[in-house]
């Protein structure tokens, strides 16, 4: 019992952070009718400076890393986008009304990762004081790219037992090199290699590491007017998207735990670590995955998916996963 009420109060006060804070305000603003607008370009301007800075700071660090340490992580990752995938299969894929390819394409979006709930990650356990291996959002890709794989693959292999399917024909090196040639993980990658070769402690600390989070609270901000523009369309499809939408975050998360605390008793993965690798299983991909699922899965109806990631899952896994994770191992890892 007093596992529980301590909990929940870790929980109430996680709720409170500024980047949840203006992730609300952007709904409210669009709930109100508001005319403020974000140029697109500013939006992936920020994107870019965000995952630089995860990225130099990732590669720094993972210079004087122990490789051993990040293995076990770095597979549990990959199982973790792939089993988010036959989750969404079995479960969403089995419910009425919902078509296989749709339910294949949300699961695959949901397997993969978002970089803007991965950033608002490490602010929250930066807040919160909690520290984690540096090369822990280099997780990123190791879930993101098997997940989106796993659902294209999927999909043109049911689409071969339908006459007249015209799946587009990705093979998996196209999808790898697609995903790897995307604006997230190309920003997040050019950063590890520039972090590891270089050492740029200086401009990171003096330029990217001040900017940080107040890039993050715009970004939040134009999230949540996402998500509630995107409501409407998310009414059009089966319901079941919805409730897809707001469970699978958490359950996913869950799993991550579970599989980081056995990588924190085999290896010495920090509680922190443990905690970015369930939120990052918790998110789902608001940049990569979209333009690679429409490529992919062109049959698939993106009012379901995107509708369902933006306008429940992001704001799921960011105002309610990261309070409910960072409390949990707060729970389960005792100082």
């Amino acid at each position: 019992m007093d596992a529980l009420l301590s909990l929940l109060s870790s929980f109430a006060n996680q709720l409170q952070s500024p980047t949840l804070a203006f992730l609300i305000g952007g709904m409210l603003l669009a709930a109100c009718g508001s005319k403020l607008a974000i140029p697109d370009a500013v939006y992936r301007f920020i994107i870019f400076m965000l995952l630089m800075k995860v990225g130099l700071n990732g590669g720094i660090e993972i210079r004087n890393a122990d490789l051993a340490q990040l293995a076990l992580p770095a597979v549990f990752a990959v199982v973790i986008g792939c089993v988010a995938v036959l989750l969404g299969l079995v479960t969403l894929g089995k419910l009425p009304n919902v078509k296989r390819e749709d339910a294949l394409a949300t699961s695959g979006l949901f397997g993969a990762v978002s970089a803007s709930t991965l950033a608002a990650a490490m602010v929250a356990l930066d807040e919160a004081e909690i520290t984690y291996e540096a090369w822990a959002p280099a997780l990123y890709p190791f879930m993101d790219i098997p997940a989106l794989i796993l659902a294209i693959v999927l999909a043109k292999l049911a689409g071969k037992g339908k006459s007249g399917s015209k799946q587009n024909q990705l093979t998996a090196k196209q999808i790898i090199v697609d995903s790897l040639r995307s604006s997230a993980l190309s920003a997040l990658l050019l950063g590890m290699l520039i972090g590891f070769v270089v050492q740029p402690v200086e401009l990171y600390e003096g330029f990217y590491e001040l900017l940080f989070r107040g890039f993050l609270s715009i970004l939040m901000l134009i999230m949540g007017m996402e998500a509630w523009s995107r409501l409407s369309e998310l009414r059009q499809v089966a319901q079941w998207f919805a409730a897809y939408a707001a469970l699978a975050p958490i359950v996913h998360g869950l799993i991550a735990f579970g599989l980081g605390y056995i990588a924190h008793i085999t290896v010495g993965f920090s509680p922190g670590g443990v905690i970015i690798l369930s939120i990052i299983a918790a998110s789902n991909s608001d940049i990569s995955g979209p333009p690679t699922l429409r490529a992919g899965i062109p049959s698939a109806n993106p009012s379901a998916y995107i509708a369902a990631s933006t306008s429940v899952g992001t704001p799921i896994a960011i105002a309610v996963c990261i309070p409910l994770f960072i409390a949990l191992a707060e729970v389960v890892f005792p100082a």
